[in-house]
């Protein structure tokens, strides 16, 4: 099963008050999710997917993609929401669990089935994000293979964690999910890079415009590559 945790969108990105607004966050977190829910979409061979969230926006666009949403009202963070997630996964039966960020917008499908090729039997696949301190996807068989713990510097408590298990852990860099926005320097990278995604096209509107202060309401819902 595929876990995404997905925080409150009205108070996300927190680090970007800088250069953002908090409406101007908001939007610009949900441009994101919508970046990565479009991504799986379009991955045909994809495990099941989850959100993990009590924000009313992430369950609407999961309604829309037909992915499922495990019930997260208590929005304890990150860790917390995949620890529970996670046992809700081995009660539904999962294998595996992959779990990937709501704000890695230029990862594509064919990144997430490299993941899969790479899975053991029996063991963890971890992508580093760019700078190699956090941990932008974790691959775990069993679903529960190790506790997850995320934060600034995951990579190598999680590189750690995988190896003492005794269990095989395959180590991927992949461009589009090592891009992460979680401050300016992040954002003027997303903005710099080739593509055109959602959350793209809004940061480069922000900065043509010369302000983040401004924007309010979410991006609209419309699918992309034949989503329906």
């Amino acid at each position: 099963m595929i876990l995404i945790p997905v925080k409150n969108s009205a108070t996300a990105k927190q680090r970007l008050a800088g250069a953002l607004d908090q409406p101007s966050r908001t939007r610009l977190a949900q441009a994101m999710l919508h970046d990565v829910l479009a991504a799986l979409h379009v991955w045909k061979s994809r495990p099941q997917v989850a959100l993990v969230t009590g924000d009313p926006y992430a369950a609407e666009l999961a309604q829309h993609y037909h992915f499922e949403v495990i019930p997260d009202p208590e929005n304890p963070g990150e860790t917390g929401a995949i620890e529970m997630a996670t046992r809700v996964s081995l009660e539904l039966g999962a294998a595996s669990t992959l779990v990937i960020p709501a704000d890695i917008p230029l990862v594509e499908a064919w990144e997430l089935e490299e993941i899969m090729k790479h899975a053991p039997v029996e063991g963890s696949v971890l992508v580093p994000a760019a700078d190699g301190r956090g941990t932008n996807a974790a691959f775990r068989r069993p679903a529960n293979l190790f506790p997850l713990r995320f934060g600034n510097d995951s990579f190598q408590p999680h590189h750690r964690a995988a190896q003492a298990t005794g269990k095989p852990c395959v180590v991927l860099n992949l461009p589009g999910i090592a891009v992460d926005v979680d401050n300016p320097a992040d954002l003027q990278q997303l903005i710099s890079l080739p593509g055109e995604t959602r959350a793209q096209r809004l940061a480069r509107e922000y900065a043509r415009v010369g302000t983040g202060h401004g924007g309010t309401g979410a991006p609209p819902v419309q699918p992309r590559n034949g989503a329906v």
